[in-house]
């Protein structure tokens, strides 16, 4: 955007103070952008302030940035935060430009959000992200794109900023959606065969820090299994994803499988070994805080099954993010 022959910044809206949105927003905040932000809860976009972040306390004071991004919980949020009855185009009805969500919602939920844009006059990117608040602040967030090619390539340099290790543009319409949805069931198959081979190890005698160690060191290791390991070795189940949202994108993913008459076994087996994880909660003092845990405080659950009880190993492991 060019301003008296200089090139200018774009204005940034933001919606969504979560453990995710926060670090995400602070990049681009911390990258000298003039970002507004608006959480349904304010104290807890608060930090945002204190690096230069302009909180506000209602969605309509983002309509006239020139890029707004969203990141919530479900796609019923995005649509309300959008156009529903308090939402950002509620008074007037204009709306930013460009809108970019980086949610993990359904495709058919992002079709219509597109389509209503489209009405309004704005073009709509799909962005979600792959990572958690750690692998923000490491750098080391990557992004998947879809929508308008023109639009998704004004608005990549933005989302590089908190994505850094990569951003792909894999099409129009919601097929960002597919890959992220895609992404999130393996991630959820991956996890408990993770924990099911854990459990064996040590089972049979061998540490939890040195089976992961080693695989982590091998073919089969990855960004993901080395910062779970942490997790793993000490029962440390501070929370990056939630069952609860695990269930959700495991079941996004069955849908799609029947919709498009694809298999898929294992995800319908690892969806009802995580089933197992909400019933057992209920041997928990407090169910409902026990599932806002990790998703890899599953392990207890998997243990109890292989007739274990797991205790930390004290034992400090790397993540895979130190820098």
């Amino acid at each position: 955007m060019a301003t008296n022959g200089k090139e200018r910044k774009p204005k940034i809206g933001w919606i969504g103070a979560g453990r995710m949105g926060i670090p995400m927003a602070e990049r681009l905040i911390k990258a000298g952008y003039d970002v507004t932000v608006w959480n349904r809860t304010r104290a807890k976009a608060e930090p945002l302030a204190k690096i230069g972040g302009k909180l506000v306390d209602h969605l309509s004071e983002l309509k006239n940035v020139d890029v707004l991004f969203s990141i919530v919980a479900t796609g019923k949020d995005v649509q309300n935060v959008l156009y529903g009855k308090n939402g950002v185009c509620s008074q007037g009805g204009k709306v930013p430009p460009t809108v970019v969500d980086c949610s993990t919602i359904a495709v058919e939920e992002s079709a219509a959000i597109r389509d209503k844009l489209r009405q309004l006059g704005a073009n709509f990117v799909a962005a979600p992200v792959s990572g958690n608040a750690k692998v923000i602040k490491a750098g080391k967030l990557s992004a998947v794109v879809s929508g308008p090619e023109t639009a998704c390539k004004a608005v990549m340099p933005l989302i590089e900023v908190f994505a850094p290790r990569g951003v792909s543009y894999v099409g129009d319409g919601e097929l960002a959606r597919v890959c992220k949805i895609a992404h999130n069931v393996m991630l959820g198959v991956i996890i408990e065969n993770l924990i099911e081979m854990t459990l064996l190890t040590n089972k049979m005698g061998v540490p939890r820090h040195a089976w992961l160690a080693f695989l982590n060191n091998s073919a089969m290791g990855s960004m993901f299994t080395r910062y779970k390991s942490p997790a793993l070795v000490n029962c440390d189940w501070t929370t990056t994803f939630t069952p609860e949202l695990l269930r959700k994108d495991l079941d996004l993913g069955l849908e799609l499988g029947r919709e498009m008459d694809v298999p898929l076994p294992v995800t319908a087996a690892a969806r009802e070994v995580l089933q197992g994880h909400f019933g057992a909660a209920i041997l928990q003092k407090n169910p409902q805080e026990y599932l806002q845990k990790d998703f890899a405080a599953l392990a207890e659950t998997m243990a109890l099954a292989a007739g274990m009880k797991l205790e930390s190993e004290n034992v400090n492991v790397p993540t895979g993010l130190e820098t």
